[in-house]
């Protein structure tokens, strides 16, 4: 009477071997691509703007925000001028070429 292995023999083998050759592969370290971010962020070269305008005008930088106007970037500042004899502060809205 002949003897057969074991059938889970047959599959245990192949699977084994193909485990041990994937092993170097899966251990060797990636190239990892340099990131570049999809957004960059001007928001601080607009409050600068922004304060420098309203050191400029004698106020208080109220908001700098980014803006695009006419395809340019733009940074648009919101300046408080102290009112005259107790007034309530002019608000005073300066659009200025980003950059």
């Amino acid at each position: 009477m002949t003897r057969r292995p074991h059938n889970l023999a047959w599959i245990v083998a192949p699977v084994s071997a193909v485990i041990l050759a994937a092993t170097p592969a899966l251990a060797m370290p990636q190239a990892v691509p340099d990131f570049v971010p999809a957004v960059t962020f001007v928001a601080g070269s607009c409050y600068a703007i922004g304060q420098q305008v309203a050191a400029d005008n004698g106020g208080t930088l109220a908001k700098a925000s980014e803006d695009v106007q006419g395809g340019q970037p733009v940074c648009r500042i919101v300046v408080l001028v102290k009112g005259k004899d107790g007034e309530r502060p002019r608000r005073t809205e300066i659009v200025v070429p980003q950059g």
